[in-house]
């Protein structure tokens, strides 16, 4: 191993400074100390870091990589919401007519067209007879008179033409309070009877703001409308309700209600 020198190092006992004040050529005169079999010296601290150097210049880019492999599919999802129903849609033409089937077997001898006739007839007789019956339940239910007119609450609830209908099947019409005698006699019927209102014969079905009676008689001498009535509202109401209290508001003809029949008393 190559022994290590140290530089130079100058003995200052060595050195003459003559009177002009110039040092001698005995300063010259320096010493090698050697370094072998010298010993390390102890590892210094840490210096501080340094400031960031500048950003470096971008380098050339890179190749393009190669594309992957595809991956598997993955799992079927969950089935979603069923949707809303589409619209319906246009009825498709009559399909063709199909091949006549097989004749049925022959049926039993029988005079039975004496008897089909017997039953029809008991059938058309048991169909009036429940109607009458409901009428006479109702008559007993309790009627209302006036010196002209017999008036009848009917406890079924009815589409307007429906009881109209129903009146008229008996020999009357919807109730037609023409004075305020009569509005406040069916006024007290429906109050006693415990009801909030009834129909009553009086539309504008055939000319919409122009109220008539039931028989198409016209509403030129008395009316009881509430204030605020007739009002028409949302477009749909040609036909009219008593409340309680008697007086009249416009309602749907397609609401369903109790309503109250009149008839003549020379006709009933």
């Amino acid at each position: 191993m190559k022994s290590l020198e140290k530089p130079p190092v100058c003995n200052p006992m060595l050195t003459h400074v003559d009177h002009l004040g110039k040092k001698s050529q005995a300063e010259a005169t320096c010493c090698f100390v050697s370094l072998e079999n010298s010993t390390k010296g102890e590892e210094g601290e840490k210096g501080v870091k340094g400031a960031p150097g500048r950003p470096g210049r971008m380098g050339p880019p890179g190749e393009i990589g190669h594309l992957g492999v595809k991956g598997q599919k993955g799992i079927m999802g969950h089935y979603g919401k069923i949707g809303p129903s589409g619209v319906k849609g246009v009825k498709g033409d009559m399909g063709d007519a199909g091949s006549r089937g097989p004749n049925g077997d022959p049926g039993v001898p029988c005079e039975c067209t004496p008897l089909r006739k017997i039953i029809g007839e008991m059938d058309i007789l048991v169909t009036q007879l429940s109607n009458e019956l409901k009428f006479i339940k109702n008559a007993v239910a309790g009627i209302k008179e006036t010196d002209s007119k017999v008036y009848l609450l009917v406890k079924e609830e009815k589409r307007y033409t429906d009881a109209e209908v129903y009146c008229q099947g008996r020999g009357g019409h919807l109730t037609m309070p023409k004075d305020e005698g009569a509005n406040a006699a069916i006024a007290g019927y429906i109050t006693e009877a415990g009801l909030s209102r009834v129909y009553i014969g009086i539309n504008d079905i055939d000319r919409e703001g122009h109220f008539t009676y039931v028989d198409n008689s016209p509403m030129s001498t008395f009316s009881k409308w509430r204030e605020g009535e007739p009002n028409n509202a949302y477009d749909d109401e040609d036909c009219a309700e008593m409340v309680a209290v008697g007086d009249w508001t416009d309602v749907a003809c397609h609401s369903t209600m109790y309503f109250v029949c009149e008839f003549d008393k020379d006709s009933g």
